[in-house]
């Protein structure tokens, strides 16, 4: 089914499966953290043992350096949980023209972690902060017992550093299992109204993703027997409004050991960016990959990117008004149950 992605994304534009420029460096410190979610990707843990060291790191800061003004998307697992996440930071200062750093919240409120929310605003970095729904039930069931309470105690840490107004703290949402994400512009709305008045809570933007179909998600699907429906359901909600800004047309993702894809969701399904030779390319290489116009690798998971109204969380282009009110208009019949 691969093909029918990429032979939809040509239809809209043949230039679509292509690269275009790189705009953003994403760097997966590794899997470890320190919830189990459900929808993850990576099917991060506190057991991770995928983790990115320092030799890695220091190609990443060099490349940096090579080319500055990029923006530097640091994600894990929760990053913040690699033993080298501070230094890392730190050395990165001043050569990315943006830093994000990918927080699950409840990191801050770990043993020992309690510098973080001081820290973030020290580097001056933007928190894009996952919180699925603004409902505890909603986002206890995928993440865990006791986690909206403790996301809701660190944003209000973040809002005390400044984040929220002259600081950017983005949310992301995620629907609950096989359900398409709704319209960016309506669940902002709502989201904005009930943190503030239920918690004080004040934010910049949110982000809408819908769950990509591998790591823990996938296991969950193919244990239901649904994983097939979940594929032919995106493919059926595709969206060709929502295709020409597809993330990996100007970003390139570096895994924990220097490994280079064309996206975080490539990289949890093992899907490297190769040499002719059959090897995967590194760190090292990526002034080879990063050239206009080359091949993007496409599989299955890509529609979960042009579902509905697609996904995007990396503060780039959203819909139209117009477009955003007919999804949401919509999304009853685009929700697919177990």
């Amino acid at each position: 089914m691969s093909a029918e992605f990429r032979a939809a994304a040509g239809a809209v534009n043949g230039q679509c499966p292509t690269f275009l420029h790189l705009e953003t460096l994403q760097v997966n410190l590794g899997d470890l953290c320190n919830l189990s979610c459900g929808h993850c990707h990576h099917a991060a843990s506190p057991r991770g043992v995928r983790i990115m060291g320092r030799e890695v790191m220091e190609r990443v800061v060099a490349f940096l350096a090579r080319h500055p003004g990029l923006t530097l998307d640091i994600t894990g697992g929760s990053p913040e949980m690699n033993p080298d996440f501070r230094p890392f930071v730190e050395t990165t200062g001043g050569l990315a023209g943006r830093r994000i750093v990918r927080s699950n919240l409840t990191i801050a409120l770990e043993p020992g972690m309690e510098w973080l929310p001081d820290f973030y605003r020290r580097q001056g970095l933007v928190v894009m902060a996952s919180l699925p729904c603004y409902e505890k039930d909603n986002v206890d069931k995928q993440r865990g017992e006791g986690v909206f309470n403790r996301s809701i105690q660190a944003l209000r840490l973040l809002n005390e550093q400044g984040y929220g107004k002259e600081l950017e703290l983005h949310l992301v949402h995620n629907p609950a299992n096989s359900a398409l994400s709704g319209a960016r512009e309506v669940l902002e709305e709502h989201y904005r109204g009930e943190l503030l008045r239920r918690f004080g809570i004040s934010f910049n933007h949110l982000h809408c993703m819908n769950n990509a179909p591998v790591g823990r998600f996938r296991d969950h699907l193919e244990r239901k027997g649904t994983y097939r429906r979940y594929i032919e359901q995106l493919a059926e909600n595709f969206n060709a409004g929502a295709t020409e800004r597809i993330m990996c047309r100007t970003l390139i993702s570096v895994g924990w050991d220097g490994a280079l894809y064309n996206c975080d969701f490539n990289l949890a399904a093992a899907l490297p960016l190769r040499r002719p030779d059959g090897s995967p390319y590194d760190i090292t290489d990526i002034d080879e990959v990063m050239v206009r116009g080359s091949s993007i690798l496409m599989a299955d998971h890509c529609f979960s990117c042009t579902a509905g109204q697609g996904s995007g969380c990396g503060g780039g282009r959203e819909l139209s008004d117009g477009v955003a009110l007919t999804l949401a208009a919509r999304e009853p019949e685009r929700s697919f149950q177990h």
